[in-house]
């Protein structure tokens, strides 16, 4: 049997491996997706037998199909971080796009939130950051990105076109944080008494939460999460330092003290 055919399969398989214990690991502190099937690796259980047999008999291809995956996932994300620390620095404003952002307009100090509003993790970094900003709020400009887990959470996508169609009518962090306060109860019911609450236009709110727009920005969103491998919420990035989970506000000053201590 080819030997170069067994270092592929065994590469799939290593794909397969390395999302679960990722996935595992974030899983005390954060929201994430289950991890990724790989519909290509069907073998026959006979296949599957010579295939273990060629393994013991050449260990060194899972080392290297390891190996081989790693580097390319460690460059294609070094390449794709960089690009967006890059824009970060040098232009914010790029990054911030149509996204909802609150704090300084002076965007010196940039916080990126990645959230999914079904995720009981960042329900709690929610109310840590609301703290922050109270207290930062001339200093740091705050971003939020979109990035609902929709493989375990069944309402985060609703609850991001929702409030994406609040924003629409300038009610986005009203909104959001309505959302993460009543978490418990997310549902058409709610996204429906929230907008009445905050005095939205009712008909507009519908359009928009149902139309291609707020789905095309959310899905932007997402694949920028994507591209710059994360795979669980809260993520957040200040300027070029990040961190995720339901962080303590210590966590959140200490991470500024860096940000300030590297711009001189």
């Amino acid at each position: 049997m080819n030997i170069s055919w067994i270092k592929q399969q065994v590469y799939r398989w290593s794909r397969l491996w390395i999302g679960i214990v990722l996935i595992v690991t974030l899983t005390l502190t954060s929201c994430s997706q289950p991890a990724p099937s790989d519909q290509n690796v069907k073998i026959s259980p006979e296949l599957e037998k010579q295939i273990l047999q060629v393994i013991r008999a050449h260990p060194e291809a899972i080392l290297e199909s390891v190996q081989a995956y790693q580097q390319q996932q460690d460059s294609q994300l070094q390449q794709a971080r960089e690009t967006f620390l890059g824009q970060m620095k040098a232009n914010p404003q790029s990054i911030i796009g149509g996204s909802p952002a609150t704090g300084a307009s002076a965007q010196n100090i940039v916080l990126v939130e990645f959230s999914d509003f079904q995720c009981p993790f960042c329900a709690r970094a929610h109310q840590t950051i609301e703290q922050f900003m109270k207290t930062h709020q001339d200093q740091v400009t705050l971003v939020y990105k979109h990035f609902p887990l929709t493989q375990i959470h069944p309402q985060a996508l609703n609850a991001a076109k929702a409030s994406w169609a609040a924003q629409q009518q300038g009610k986005f962090w009203e909104y959001q944080n309505a959302l993460f306060t009543q978490q418990n109860q997310l549902g058409e019911e709610l996204y429906i008494a929230i907008a009445q609450q905050l005095n939205l236009d009712l008909d507009k709110f519908n359009r928009d939460r149902q139309g291609k727009e707020a789905q095309a920005a959310i899905q932007k969103d997402i694949q920028l999460a994507e591209s710059l491998g994360i795979s669980g919420t809260p993520f957040f990035i200040m300027n070029g330092e990040t961190f995720s989970g339901a962080v303590e506000l210590s966590k959140v000053e200490e991470v500024l003290a860096q940000v300030k201590a590297s711009k001189g």
